[in-house]
């Protein structure tokens, strides 16, 4: 089988350029964004998360269903997938199994309003419907994939007995019409959709027409019709929006009507308004969170400090539920103004859980921006004041991951060791993989080769024990890299050694000679000082070979003149003999 051509781009870029457009309404081009990542990494349980809201903004309940169970499939308490199967459960108006999901979220993050706030609109959609829901059982362990699934046929099975027979359109038309004052703010923007299409029914010739697969138009056209009306029936049924919105105002004109709000309204008041700040901006909603968040600082900064217990406290808190939105949004310069008034209320109040927390938001508003140095500063006053390790993880990896940008590789290698310390020591496989992945990025600059293979092969092992195929590619690509430049090194390295040893090899050939030269040199001083000392002691040998000759000489005289002498005498004696013999 072809494959198909390949992405330009990472799943971390495809979620986030999808997530910045779903928060614009642009959820089609969004859906495209999250398809593309889930090509990247098929099955990861927050890309179907995401790519469910898509479809369920689109309408399209069996897709969003479908991809909110396919988020349990591996991990059956997921909290974004709970919330999501719930969500779709309640839009498709499965008000009780919806409050089971809500439930079993709840029970597993409590934290979490957007649970609670779940359980309390199921409540009121089921008693608006049905009454009293003591009779559901929340307490249901199994899988509802089942169950939803079959609910949902039933839907699809209503959907297809859509063609009405003459009699039925008849009483149809024949129904009161609804105050279009009142449909017009059920349904909204389809109101116009919903006009249009009763003004093609006054088209008899378009109705009596076919599609070319054989569907009649004015049946179409009906089921359009009873759709929207099923829609603004389940709207009315839910307490749309707009009629809390008319409760909260008229709640507040009371309390305005009053000189001083009592302190059990104030609290009340307080506590409302927050959990509505942290629900908009959790439900992707970052623009009526802010202001939201604005509309209550200003009426908290008009209350007397007397009667507004922590209000400092609580004025740097919506600042910073202000900065969040306002980063959400993109507006990083207004987050960072939002976080610093955090930060200064925090300081001025003594508070360090808030400096903690204003230090660690205006860290990402740096990073965010690329002002990795002022990101790194936030962040190192940050470090003393952590409390929990997986904190302390994730931001000794972003300090190094900041260094890293800059082109520190030291700094980079040891915050990333630092991070990987802390993960070890916790037994955490998943920040294990992203510390080892940072360390060894940072051996690779440093041109430690050898470290950066070993460290990448372990962080290898660790994507393959998380299951995170995506990791393994991208740290298999990054080790072919690596090894390609060790072995590169490698071979420069022989080169200048080789280099070097034709020079010191060229530098010992001149030495050999000027060695040579200094010898030969050497020697001929050698042999002019041992000439010399041989004329010396020639000249002294002479001087005594002269002596001994002058003494032989007058030695061989004397002898001589002995000898001649004892001629004379023996001639002398001869002569007296032969001239006695002649006698």
């Amino acid at each position: 089988m072809a494959e198909g051509p390949a992405l330009s781009g990472t799943f971390p870029g495809f979620m986030s350029e999808g997530a910045m457009l779903y928060r614009r309404g642009e959820y089609g081009k969004a859906l495209s964004c999250f398809n593309n990542a889930l090509q990247l990494r098929a099955g990861d349980k927050h890309g179907l998360v995401a790519r469910s809201r898509c479809y369920l903004k689109l309408g399209d309940m069996e897709s969003s269903l479908k991809d909110a169970e396919a988020s349990l499939q591996d991990d059956k308490m997921f909290p974004e997938g709970l919330y999501q199967k719930a969500e779709t459960l309640y839009t498709m108006g499965d008000f009780e199994f919806a409050l089971v999901f809500y439930h079993r979220g709840c029970k597993l993050r409590p934290e979490l309003q957007k649970f609670r706030l779940g359980i309390q609109k199921s409540h009121e959609a089921i008693i608006n419907c049905i009454g009293n829901p003591s009779s559901v059982k929340l307490e249901n362990k199994e899988d509802l994939c089942f169950t939803s699934r079959q609910a949902e046929g039933k839907k699809a099975d209503q959907k297809l007995q859509i063609k009405l027979t003459k009699d039925q359109k008849c009483t149809k038309r024949q129904e009161p019409a609804r105050n279009q004052k009142t449909e017009r703010q059920l349904l909204g923007e389809l109101y116009a959709d919903k006009a249009y299409l009763e003004k093609l029914l006054k088209d008899e010739d378009l109705m009596k027409s076919v599609t070319k697969q054989g569907i009649k138009v004015e049946d179409m056209v009906l089921s359009g019709i009873a759709y929207l009306n099923t829609r603004a029936e389940f709207w009315q049924q839910q307490k749309p929006l707009y009629a809390r919105l008319r409760e909260r105002k008229l709640r507040q004109q009371n309390w305005t009507q009053e000189k001083k709000p009592k302190p059990a309204e104030m609290a009340r008041y307080i506590v409302k308004s927050m959990e509505d700040v942290d629900m908009l901006l959790t439900g992707d909603s970052p623009k009526e969170s802010c202001k939201k968040a604005e509309r209550v600082l200003k009426t908290i900064q008009g209350w007397p400090e007397d009667e507004v217990p922590n209000k400092n406290k609580l004025i740097g808190n919506l600042h910073s539920c202000i900065g969040n939105a306002q980063f959400e949004m993109g507006r990083m310069e207004a987050a960072l103004e939002s976080h610093k008034m955090d930060l200064e209320f925090a300081r001025q109040n003594h508070l360090p859980d808030a400096i903690s927390r204003a230090l660690h938001n205006i860290g990402r508003v740096y990073a965010r921006t690329g002002e990795f140095q002022q990101a790194i500063d936030a962040w190192e006053e940050k470090i003393p004041m952590v409390k929990s390790s997986v904190e302390k993880m994730w931001l000794l990896h972003e300090i190094g991951r900041c260094y890293l940008e800059l082109g520190k590789a030291e700094e980079a290698q040891d915050y990333g060791e630092r991070s990987l310390q802390s993960a070890l020591e916790e037994g955490d496989a998943e920040w294990q993989l992203h510390a080892g992945v940072l360390v060894a990025q940072a051996q690779e600059k440093l041109k430690d080769y050898w470290s950066a293979i070993i460290n990448f092969e372990t962080a290898l092992e660790k994507a393959k024990l998380v299951h995170n195929h995506t990791a393994q590619e991208a740290i298999t690509a990054a080790l072919d890299n690596v090894s390609r430049s060790f072995i590169e090194d490698l071979k420069e390295r022989e080169r200048e050694m080789e280099v070097h040893a034709l020079r010191d090899h060229d530098f010992s050939g001149e030495n050999t000679e000027d060695d040579n030269s200094e010898d030969t040199e050497g020697r001929a001083s050698e042999q002019s000082l041992k000439s010399q000392r041989g004329e010396k002691e020639g000249a002294e040998s002479d001087r005594e070979q002269g002596h001994e000759r002058e003494e032989l000489n007058e030695r061989d005289e004397k002898g001589s003149k002995e000898e001649s002498g004892k001629g004379e005498e023996e001639e002398s004696e001869r002569e007296e003999e032969e001239m006695g013999d002649d006698e």
